[in-house]
């Protein structure tokens, strides 16, 4: 069982390591969204969705991998298994999100079901290209 120093190491090595990923893609999401670069050109929507994919995943690798210090060896079939699962509920509860603001605030992030279907699918899509290239450090 990981005390509390192993658990906050490992949070803080994730942390260090991979945040700035998933990050990077919020920052380039969120000043698209101020510049309303999303309405003017709708397509920039498709790589900022597949590179979510591939930042959640090296998000993901990234703690899986740090947390094998305390729970042992973990084969990397299951590490990548668990950070596209982890990427495909992200993928999900993003969409969740855009709904939700959509509904509350009135905004047009949805374009409907096919745009919903198009971007898990492109998220997806990341996290299955990363995980086909990734190799142990």
């Amino acid at each position: 069982m990981p005390n509390k120093q192993q658990f906050l190491a490992w949070v803080s090595a994730t942390l260090r390591e991979s945040a700035w990923a998933p990050l990077g893609v919020v920052a380039i999401y969120l000043i698209g969204l101020a510049f309303r670069r999303y309405l003017i050109f709708p397509p920039l929507d498709i790589p900022t969705h597949f590179l979510g994919g591939v930042a959640i995943t090296y998000f993901y690798l990234s703690a899986v991998r740090n947390s094998q210090k305390f729970l042992g060896d973990i084969p990397l079939p299951i590490q990548v298994l668990l950070a596209v699962t982890c990427t495909g509920t992200t993928t999900v509860l993003w969409e969740f999100y855009e709904n939700i603001v959509d509904y509350f605030l009135g905004t047009n992030m949805v374009l409907g079901l096919e745009d919903t279907l198009k971007d898990m699918f492109l998220g997806l899509l990341g996290a299955l290209v990363l995980s086909i290239l990734y190799r142990r450090r």
